[in-house]
């Protein structure tokens, strides 16, 4: 992927990875376009870098999906990146009263979303790079979250056969695997003591320029490479 003179959406670019990412692309001389449920996140960045394009989307809404394939391909047809980077993370046990609907929810941000706008957006001809977002726990689970869990290993094993079946059509795929950082994925407060979003963006954007189409940083870089005893004994420290 080259790094500049791209024109790129980012899905849930109003906070966490997505505003890190949206800067950062931003500084590199690209035009971004980020769309995301809540207005006024959205509005919050776009106060900061005045460039940035914003657009208003419930990615959990078909039809909103769908219109925002139209306006991008009636009003950005020269869109050549999407970021599949809108995640839902919900701390939750099967016991819960709620589990199931926060559970349907989660898959369809995490799973139905993203394979949908890739459904959509690989038949806009300037495509030529979808970048997937999973995690660190896709190899790995941590119980408190496990529906992520399941839906990031569904994601990194769905990247995996997208870039075989894109290679005819010159689309690059490319997975960006983050650890925990210092968001509010799950909540306000639950990740206060994990590596800032600047330092995961300055490593993937590094290997960006290396040419790497598999991003990792820290304990996502450890997970991927790990072997079964490895991920074993991970699991068994991680839930106690």
């Amino acid at each position: 992927m080259k790094i500049s003179n791209n024109k790129i959406l980012i899905t849930g670019g109003g906070s966490g990875i997505g505003s890190g990412l949206t800067e950062r692309f931003i500084q590199e001389n690209n035009t971004v376009i980020i769309c995301g449920r809540r207005e006024s996140a959205l509005k919050d960045v776009k106060d900061k870098f005045p460039t940035v394009i914003t657009k208003v989307c419930d990615l959990s809404a078909e039809a909103d999906r769908i219109e925002l394939y139209k306006w991008v391909s009636e009003n950005h047809p020269d869109l050549n990146v999407l970021i599949n980077n809108a995640g839902n993370q919900n701390w939750m046990n099967i016991s819960d009263s709620d589990f199931y609907p926060k559970t349907i929810n989660e898959i369809q941000i995490n799973v139905i979303a993203p394979v949908h706008l890739i459904t959509l957006f690989s038949a806009l001809k300037s495509i030529d790079t979808i970048i997937n977002v999973t995690s660190g726990l896709a190899f790995v689970q941590l119980s408190k979250v496990p529906v992520y869990c399941a839906t990031k290993a569904f994601f990194h094993s769905f990247t995996l056969s997208l870039r075989h079946m894109l290679k005819s059509k010159n689309i690059e795929v490319i997975e960006m695997i983050p650890p925990a950082l210092n968001t509010d994925l799950g909540g306000k407060g639950l990740h206060d003591g994990q590596p800032p979003v600047a330092d995961f963006v300055n490593a993937v954007f590094q290997q960006l320029k290396e040419g790497k189409t598999e991003l990792t940083f820290g304990f996502s870089e450890v997970m991927s490479k790990a072997t079964p005893d490895i991920i074993h004994a991970t699991y068994n420290k991680m839930n106690p």
